[in-house]
Order: C-alpha cells, then structure tokens, then sequence
C-alpha cells in the first residue's frame, strides 16, 4: 500500500488506540489464570490477533463480544493436555519471546516458528537459557524456527536481559504458573525495566503468583501457585507507543488533545511527554486530556535505552527542533521490525534532515523545512509512522511505500490521522 502525503495543518482531538503492551500481556496472563476473564477495549492490531490465537492453541477458549473478549482457561495445566504441533507467532516479536516458555510448559515437541522480519530477529536467549530449566532446544543458528521439548522447570538461574525485557516477561510469566518451591531469576543489564514492572502489575491483576523483586532485578518466587479461579476483569489502557506520534504531530504541526491515556502508567513510553516539554512545546493535562501544541523547539537529548520505541517519534520531534538533538539508546534498535537506527537515518535525509550515529548516540540536526520526497517504510509500523507525520509538514508532497506495515500496531492510523484533518491518499 501507498500513500500519498500532502502538506496538511493537521489538529485536534482523538483517543490513543489499546496498548499493545498490555493487551498481549492480558492475553498471556489470562491463559494461565485458572478462571474466566473478561478483556475490556481489547487491541485489534495485528500483534495482538496473534496473542489471542496463541492463547487458543494452548488450550483457552476464546469468545470476541467487540467491545470486550471472553477468556476461558484451565491454567498452565491444560498446556501439556493440548496437541500444539507448531505455534505460528507472525511478526510479533513480544508473542514468540513471552509465550515461548510458557509453551515450553508443554511435555510434547512444539515447533516455535514467525514470518517476515521475525525470521531474521535472534533467538539465542531460549538455545542459552531454556535448557538449564530442562527443555531441549532444536534451531539453526539461533534463528525460526526453533524447536522445543519440555516441559520447563523452574531453577535459580541468572540470565542476561541485554536484549529485551521480552524475554524476561516469558520466563516470569512460566515461572508464576509453576513454581511449587522457593526459586529465583537473577537479570542481569536489565533494559527497559518498565515493562518489566507492566508485567508484574499484569500477573497481580490476574492473580498470578507475583515474585518479589530486588533492586538489581532479581525476582524471588515463594512457590505458592496456587491461582485464583475468580472471574477476572481487566481494561486494557491507552498506548503510549503509538499516542507518541500524535504527541509529536501537536508539537510540530498544529495542537492535538489524545484521550485515554493514563498518567500514571508504568509504559516506559509515557516519557515522551517530559521530552516534548524539554525541547518546549506547550504541554497542558486536564480531566484525562493531553494536550499539546506548538511553540519554538529547541534541541534536546534523551536516553531511550528503556523505551527503544520512543525513538521513531522522537526523531520527528527532532527533525522539527532548533540544533542538534541527541538521543543515546542506539543498540537497542537493530533488530526490531527493521534495523531501525539505518531505516531513520536513511528516510529522514530524503527529507532534508542530517542524521547521523556515533557508537550508541543517534545526531539529528534540525531543519527549518523538510522537502517532500520517495519514502520506504521498510515493513517497519513505527517507521512508516514517524515518516507519515513528518511529511506533512514538508514543503511538498511526499508517497510512503509499504505503509500497510501499521497494521501490525495501529489498524487505523491512517484513518485517524485523515480524521485530525490530514491531506491524504491511499492507493492499495
């Protein structure tokens, strides 16, 4: 899909779409709740379409109501009961990194396997960490498909969280259906911790077993796993990975109010709102309502190791900025949906904008004006987005390629940014 992106004075109101982040959490955590759920303002993104039919798979039944998902599980012990085979993750690289061990519960061979970018992200954390807890671990060069053997047992480990918190999130999650005996997980460069904390919060809610954690991430299980069987009611709240990109749009382009976003959540990329008062735009919080609108920019730095996500948005932000900003947290970016740190670099100096990296810190240099150009997404949600609202405040028209990438994210995004007025034309 293309689209075609004019110069546009885009403003006004719209709610942030379901995070992502929690609602794949949600589905994982409501699989092992022994007990009915409820999942209220459910995600549609792609991502999340493949966390419902994982949870399936491994033996939930699952009823969509729209505007709310009807989760019925067994727990973990229905896991090795089901005839999984092979688990399909698409391109979600949360789903094939949290539920891995969780499907490594299962005593039967399971086939852990992903598409498109997927096949190129690495999966060396399961072929180093999951034999220690017992499961045989099958792939060629640490790449999908993987095949497991389990099933999982707990054990003190230390593993190093250098690579995502992702994988993190997995074995906290198998561990507090299971552990029947006090047992650890020691983290070592831990990264993006907030997300960790998201999924504690996740695993409370639920009634999951919930460890108890150090300050150099060290999570202590006490072995009672005995879950609840008590209906569960769970609201997925607002994204502030994708909200970021309307955040950024009302600092460079024209005001925008987002709805639905919590202040007080633990999404590390809630931070976008402290860097976007930094580099001066006018930010304004009232009855739930972020508003933010323009006003002279001055460059600004930002460490994203803990919320790599951030980055895409914040070099919009950038690209728009008096000065030079710098934003540290580049290793962080290579294997996502593209090498993202290149894919930036690349598109945003069609437009006018020099960007350039030094070991961990990305150089963004501000530009009066972007120029309209030829643009890829590179099958990258975030890049397509990040490119979609810098565009249109450059001087002429700009075509994105390979846009339908947001779906993996954020269905509507297109449709919401033409609903803040946008001058768009989408050619499928």
């Amino acid at each position: 899909m293309e689209v075609v992106l004019s110069p546009s004075e885009i403003g006004g109101k719209l709610r942030a779409p379901a995070s992502k982040s929690a609602m794949q959490r949600a589905c994982a955590a409501a699989l092992l709740h022994a007990g009915p759920s409820r999942i209220h303002n459910p995600g549609r993104s792609n991502d999340d379409q493949v966390s419902l039919r994982i949870i399936q798979q491994l033996g939930a039944a699952v009823q969509d109501h729209g505007t709310f998902i009807e989760i019925h599980s067994h727990g973990a012990a229905q896991i090795d009961n089901m005839p999984i085979g092979r688990l399909d993750f698409g391109e979600s690289g949360l789903s094939i990194r949290m539920f891995t061990p969780i499907a490594a519960l299962s005593s039967r061979e399971i086939t852990i396997d992903g598409q498109g970018s997927l096949k190129k992200r690495p999966m060396y954390f399961f072929n180093e960490v999951l034999p220690q807890l017992g499961v045989q671990v099958k792939t060629k060069s640490n790449l999908v498909p993987v095949r497991l053997q389990g099933p999982l047992r707990p054990k003190d480990i230390t593993v190093n969280g250098s690579m995502s918190s992702q994988y993190i999130t997995g074995l906290l999650m198998a561990y507090s259906a299971i552990a029947r005996a006090p047992v650890s997980i020691q983290v070592r460069q831990a990264v993006s911790t907030p997300y960790i904390d998201l999924t504690l919060e996740m695993m409370k809610h639920f009634g999951l077993q919930v460890p108890r954690v150090t300050p150099d991430y060290t999570f202590y299980f006490d072995g009672d796993s005995e879950i609840s069987g008590e209906e569960v009611e769970y609201t997925v709240e607002g994204d502030w990975s994708n909200a970021a990109f309307w955040l950024v749009a009302g600092a460079v382009l024209q005001p925008v109010q987002v709805t639905g976003l919590r202040l007080d959540s633990v999404q590390g990329d809630r931070e976008i709102l402290e860097v976007i008062k930094r580099a001066g735009a006018i930010v304004s919080t009232e009855n739930q309502i972020i508003r933010v609108e323009p006003a002279r920019l001055g460059a600004f730095e930002f460490n994203a190791k803990d919320c790599p996500d951030l980055f895409p948005p914040l070099v919009v932000l950038a690209a728009y900025c008096n000065g030079i900003s710098r934003i540290h947290g580049v290793e962080r970016l290579k294997y996502k949906e593209s090498n993202r740190a290149d894919s930036l670099q690349r598109e945003f100096q069609k437009l006018g904008v020099s960007v350039h990296i030094e070991g961990n810190t990305m150089w963004v240099h501000g530009s009066e004006r972007l120029y309209g150009a030829d643009l890829h997404a590179h099958n990258d949600h975030r890049i397509a987005m990040a490119l979609s609202i810098a565009a249109l405040g450059a001087k002429s028209e700009s075509v994105l390629y390979q846009a339908e990438s947001v779906s993996k994210s954020y269905p509507d995004f297109y449709r919401d940014l033409k609903s803040l007025g946008a001058n768009i034309k989408i050619i499928e």
